[in-house]
């Protein structure tokens, strides 16, 4: 599987729920190993490699805990800062994610690609911005705005994701070239 396929599959999994009674039969920690097994297929030499790959295995981390219906009922009835605390590996994962897929993009000469995740560099951007805006600085007008953003990014994110899986500049391998002279 391309690293990106990978990483893209593993999102999958984080964003579905599919409930048993109140476990999600789809647990988020195994959408990370997906996502930890793509972001180290990627090619050794992207810049921020290393620190994204430290960053998803603290989310998948983070994300054992909340598997548990107890702990996630616990967080959901405190406060809401507390519930966009909680998500902040997750979303700095995807916004670290898309720099680092923009900057491969824009090395290779890729300026489409470029555009594309520099854009989720901002969506990614918003979702960790807002909720500080809207408890910290009582602007709940934006409420709806980072509700569609939440959905959105990674939904937009995903499909980017599949979209770039046969790039070089995201690990995929070299085509192969024939040499008509061989035939």
């Amino acid at each position: 599987m391309k690293p990106l396929q990978s990483i893209a599959m593993g999102m999958v999994l984080i964003l579905l729920l599919v409930l048993a009674g109140d476990y999600d039969l789809l647990a988020n920690p195994l959408g990370w190993i997906l996502v930890v097994a793509g972001v180290r297929g990627l090619p050794a030499g992207l810049e921020l490699r290393s620190t994204l790959l430290g960053v998803a295995v603290l989310a998948g981390l983070v994300s054992v805990p909340l598997w548990i219906p107890a702990v996630l009922d616990a967080i959901e009835d405190a406060d809401e800062s507390i519930a966009w605390a909680v998500n902040l590996p997750q979303f700095g994962c995807y916004l670290l994610l898309s720099l680092v897929l923009s900057r491969a993009a824009k090395a290779a000469g890729e300026r489409a690609a470029d555009a594309w995740w520099s854009t989720m560099v901002l969506g990614c951007a918003a979702v960790i911005a807002l909720p500080v805006l809207i408890f910290g600085g009582g602007l709940e007008d934006l409420e709806g705005l980072a509700g569609v953003l939440v959905g959105l990014v990674p939904t937009a994110m995903i499909v980017l994701l599949f979209v770039h899986a046969n790039r070089e500049w995201a690990g995929a391998p070299a085509p192969e070239t024939v040499d008509p002279a061989s035939d």
